[in-house]
């Protein structure tokens, strides 16, 4: 699964042209395109432009897969709203897409013996869904879960995977240990863009450096299914580029990515969410310098 950026142009507005592109740049990567999820500004977006992206992504999926993140804005110390999240839910159905929980103030601030409860009862209206692991990197209402609440989200017959962004190692590690001794057919999606050769070791992924390339992250994986050898070679390019830019604040990887977009002749305009972070100028010519290192795979 391959996170898609939501460009936006000079005036701050969304490139829907942009996003239409990226869209199918990735439907013909063979990839499971990702909406709605960090990558999609999903904490800053309204909801609107929020369900025009659902729209957008249900035309040009003609019945393909696709998921998407389902946000819920709140602030520390309120309370878990299951409403809020079976109406996000229920628009991400009604366009044809999976939905991925994300985590929110009031769901992350229960005590792990009620969280559990909580997926159950998000479960009890969706036929399917995946869990999020969030580190605080990315958003301040990100938790990761103990060990144990993990392995009892794995029980949950509706939550099918888990998207995991620590963006250590060790942690998802441990959760692919869990998932073969428990639940084989459980997905465990990387979402560290500092290891994306995490496949591995067994994860699958679902992450935003892949929208810089969805070709070449697909191509990647066809070498690593042949046994071919280009993978770590290819695989080691890609990395550079994420050590780059999801290098601290995290959230400007956004900039990064519309930066090497616009180098690539995929979008006219670089620019990001006003709310969000940028990239100094200077990446420009290390970010061409990556795309050129690149270029033999294309």
């Amino acid at each position: 699964m391959s996170a898609v950026l939501l460009p936006f142009q000079a005036d701050q507005t969304v490139d829907w042209q942009g996003l239409e592109q990226l869209l199918d740049r990735t439907f013909q990567a063979n990839l499971i395109p990702a909406v709605n999820m960090d990558t999609g500004y999903s904490n800053l977006i309204d909801n609107d432009t929020r369900r025009r992206v659902l729209e957008l992504t249900h035309q040009l999926a003609n019945h393909k897969p696709f998921v998407a993140g389902a946000f819920v804005r709140d602030q520390a110390g309120d309370t878990f709203r299951l409403d809020r999240y079976q109406e996000q839910i229920k628009l991400i159905q009604k366009f044809g897409g999976d939905p991925v929980i994300f985590q929110s103030y009031g769901l992350t601030s229960l005590p792990e013996p009620e969280i559990i409860n909580a997926y159950t009862q998000i479960a009890a209206n969706c036929e399917k869904f995946y869990a999020f692991e969030l580190g605080q990197m990315f958003l301040k209402c990100g938790r990761i879960y103990t060990l144990d609440t993990y392995r009892r989200l794995l029980e949950i017959p509706q939550c099918v995977g888990a998207k995991h962004s620590s963006l250590n190692r060790q942690l998802e590690w441990q959760r692919l240990t869990i998932r073969d001794q428990t639940n084989p057919d459980f997905l465990v999606l990387t979402g560290n863009d500092l290891a994306i050769d995490m496949v591995i070791y067994g994860s699958d992924y679902l992450l935003g450096l892949s929208t810089f390339a969805p070709d070449l992250f697909a191509q990647r994986d066809r070498y690593w299914e042949a046994g071919d050898p280009l993978f770590y070679e290819l695989n080691d390019a890609l990395q550079y580029l994420g050590c780059l830019t999801f290098r601290a604040p995290t959230p400007a990887y956004k900039h990064s990515a519309a930066m090497f977009l616009k180098l690539r002749g995929w979008l006219k305009c670089d620019a990001t969410h006003p709310e969000s972070p940028n990239r100094p100028a200077s990446d420009r010519e290390i970010l061409a310098d990556i795309l050129d290192r690149l270029q033999k795979f294309m």
